[in-house]
């Protein structure tokens, strides 16, 4: 039994894993800018100035997993200092917190795909160069470099997991979410792109579990791992899986326009997650009938 710190507790792969773990019977304590007045062990950071000292001071942290910051490559085009402070500079408070309070405390970051922008080849393996194409792959990137900044000269526990395309249950923005509202409105799909675009996708109860094992079995030495299904599917399947399971009729237009930071194609290579033990549970095509399943369940 351990006692786990989540940060970003509320937000969307920070709900899924402070789930998991309780049910796991560890010791959850959760941390956000959320209000909440009926969780016992729930710390509210000030959104404007975050402070992390007391949370680690004032108790026992094995492991802290950080799912909070900014995750929007548009947002990050037009509020770059704001996606620096959640992506970047947090990181680094939290690192030093556990170096002041908690130095034996493991530290998994998320960090993202973005960080390595159109890659030479896939699959993508975790020593490619990082070649970020938005302020938001950037500051991921320098939250890794914080994470070897701290191994480096503080022997911090640290492991940044560069997640793919997680989607599921409580996501209400991307790609599936934006399909299921185009759907609804009985009007021609336009998506941006050629369709040929891809992305290697992975159920948020898959990335949990992904993490769960890097728990147990990562080696912290300022580890980088891929966290994906190392599976490529173009944006056009992912739209025609949608409109079958949805059984409407509306075309789907692609209008060959690139959105300015994202990147064309994606397929991770896994072999340092599989090596963990790593088994993707949730299919595509199940995790979409299940994301819209949820949709239609809290939408009416």
């Amino acid at each position: 039994i351990m006692n786990i710190l989540i940060i970003g507790s509320k937000g969307f792969i920070g709900t899924h894993a402070s789930n998991f773990f309780q049910e796991k019977k560890h010791t959850v304590f959760g941390c956000d800018v959320v209000t909440d007045y009926t969780e016992k062990r729930y710390f509210q950071i000030d959104a404007t100035n975050s402070d992390y000292q007391n949370v680690f001071k004032n108790n026992i942290i094995d492991v802290c997993i950080n799912c909070s910051g900014a995750a929007s490559v548009p947002l990050s085009l037009e509020f770059p200092l704001k996606d620096f402070n959640l992506n970047t500079l947090n990181v680094f408070k939290i690192a030093d917190a556990i170096r002041l309070y908690q130095p034996s405390c493991k530290f998994i970051n998320l960090s993202s795909a973005a960080v390595y922008g159109n890659p030479e080849s896939l699959p993508i393996k975790e020593s490619f160069g990082l070649k970020p194409l938005s302020p938001y792959g950037i500051h991921k990137m320098q939250a890794e470099q914080v994470l070897t900044e701290f191994n480096t000269f503080y022997n911090l526990k640290t492991c940044s997991v560069r997640i793919f395309s997680a989607y599921g249950n409580g996501l209400k923005k991307q790609l599936l979410w934006d399909l299921y509202h185009k759907f609804s409105s009985n009007k021609p799909i336009e998506l941006y792109g050629t369709g040929d675009e891809s992305r290697d996708f992975i159920h948020v109860s898959d990335v949990v579990q992904a993490i769960a094992l890097i728990i147990e079995e990562g080696t912290f030495d300022n580890q980088q791992i891929n966290v994906a299904n190392g599976q490529e599917f173009t944006i056009r399947y992912i739209a025609e899986t949608f409109k079958s399971i949805l059984n409407v009729k509306q075309n789907i237009v692609f209008n060959n326009k690139v959105k300015k930071g994202d990147p064309l194609n994606w397929c991770a290579d896994i072999s340092k997650l599989k090596a963990l033990g790593y088994q993707n549970k949730v299919s595509i095509e199940n995790g979409i009938e299940d994301y819209i399943n949820w949709i239609e369940k809290n939408m009416n």
